[in-house]
């Protein structure tokens, strides 16, 4: 993981604070941030928004846009990322939610199914993500894709 580490590297250059709403990648985004010494100067918070009540509760995302369109949707991942900028305020914020299995896939929604919000300087980006693997292959892909757009992005 050293392309992680001169990201995060460039975060506490640039002074750019993150904080993070995880889901289906169940803290692993949060763990790799703070792998690294100097991240106190940026990283803010991190919070594990598991169930649809947490999400609902802690982060303000819609029970209607729960309801109609699932917690494994663009719709809830971008309600994730407004709810945790506004009890953050930094200036990246990431939100994820997906199926990462082995169990929990449809034919609509299959395992492997994932959406990422990234909302850089305001502006909310939504990504549709299919990966294959493992429980574990399908979180650090994520993770991966999640940094490698944030490098793109900053």
């Amino acid at each position: 993981m050293p392309f992680i580490k001169k990201i995060i590297d460039k975060l506490i250059k640039k002074n750019i604070s993150i904080s993070v709403a995880e889901s289906c990648t169940g803290g692993l985004i949060a763990n790799t941030i703070t792998k690294y010494s100097g991240v106190s100067k940026i990283f803010s918070y991190g919070i594990i928004a598991y169930s649809n009540k947490a999400k609902s509760k802690y982060l303000s995302v819609s029970k209607t846009n729960l309801s109609k369109f699932g917690a494994v949707s663009k719709e809830v991942a971008e309600d994730m990322i407004n709810g945790l900028y506004k009890k953050e305020k930094t200036q990246i914020c990431i939100s994820t939610t997906g199926i990462a299995g082995p169990n929990g896939g449809t034919k609509l929604k299959p395992v492997g199914l994932v959406y990422i919000g990234i909302k850089v300087k305001k502006n909310n980006h939504i990504f549709k993500k299919i990966y294959k693997g493992k429980r574990l292959d399908i979180q650090r892909k994520t993770r991966d894709f999640i940094f490698r757009k944030i490098n793109e992005l900053i």
